[in-house]
């Protein structure tokens, strides 16, 4: 994995989990939060049409997920991510 962990924590009872990353090393930029999307292709594609700048393509990842980076309005790069079943 390339992804260098520095903590998380979960709540099984509301679903939540909460990660701290110090780094990733696939993607150009780090990102300054990360955003669970059920249809992350559809988010892709209206990131696309609303203009956002894309950070790190949509890509499936060898650990499991399916994301992209986009830059929010204020500069803060998100990490948009679908779990692989």
């Amino acid at each position: 994995m390339t992804v260098n962990r520095s903590s998380s924590h979960s709540l099984p009872e509301s679903g939540a989990h909460v990660q701290l990353v110090t780094g990733d090393a696939t993607a150009p930029e780090d990102s300054a939060i990360s955003v669970h999307a059920d249809d992350v292709d559809a988010a892709y594609a209206q990131a696309q049409r609303l203009g956002y700048e894309i950070v790190h393509p949509l890509t499936d990842e060898p650990w499991g997920v399916r994301r992209f980076f986009v830059r929010a309005p204020d500069g803060t790069v998100v990490n948009v991510v679908r779990h692989r079943d």
